[in-house]
């Protein structure tokens, strides 16, 4: 079989093309984090998902197929905010994880002892599956959202992490607000 210079530099281009559209290149997720997260700020959302979430097709919405474990990835997303000076998490998981049995999801009690683990002292809040892809549609019409999907194949077991302003909390804006409201009555 005789292969042309031309056929060959074809399939090597339509190959690396290939793994950078499926998002699996060795560590392409984490340069991909590296890259987006001083791009974002607050109001994007940063997702870190089992096998079976759905590809939603909201333009704001990038889907990135890691091949790693969910909760390698859940930490190394954590650090990547924590080293940030402009963001802060505000984290959500499905509010039907707790009630997921073990004999229907083998797997699901140890994943949530070692989600427990890393989420440990974090204000972690829980919302309906349902709800939170609707959030995310909805967001992603107007901001951006990095969804990273992982290996795991267990149900209810999404990471949701909400970008806020890291430098600017909610007690400052409220006083803000209050300030200018009053500012406005004189």
């Amino acid at each position: 079989m005789i292969f042309s210079v031309k056929s060959i530099a074809v399939g090597l281009v339509a190959l690396a093309l290939s793994a950078v559209l499926s998002g699996c290149a060795t560590g392409s997720w984490k340069q991909t984090l590296h890259t987006e997260l001083p791009r974002m700020g607050h109001r994007n959302w940063i997702v870190i998902a089992d096998s079976a979430y759905p590809l939603q097709t909201s333009s704001g919405i990038t889907t990135t197929v890691t091949g790693d474990d969910q909760i390698e990835v859940v930490k190394a997303v954590l650090a990547e905010i924590e080293s940030s000076r402009h963001v802060r998490p505000m984290i959500y998981t499905d509010s039907e994880l707790p009630f997921v049995s073990e004999n229907r999801a083998p797997g699901i009690d140890a994943y949530r002892e070692s989600l427990a683990k890393v989420l440990a002292g974090k204000n972690v809040q829980s919302l309906p599956h349902e709800q939170i892809i609707t959030k995310l549609d909805e967001g992603g019409k107007v901001f951006h959202v990095l969804l990273l999907k992982t290996n795991l194949a267990v149900p209810y077991t999404s990471v949701i992490i909400n970008l806020d302003c890291g430098y600017w909390s909610a007690e400052a804006q409220q006083e803000l607000t209050t300030a200018i409201q009053k500012s406005d009555k004189k």
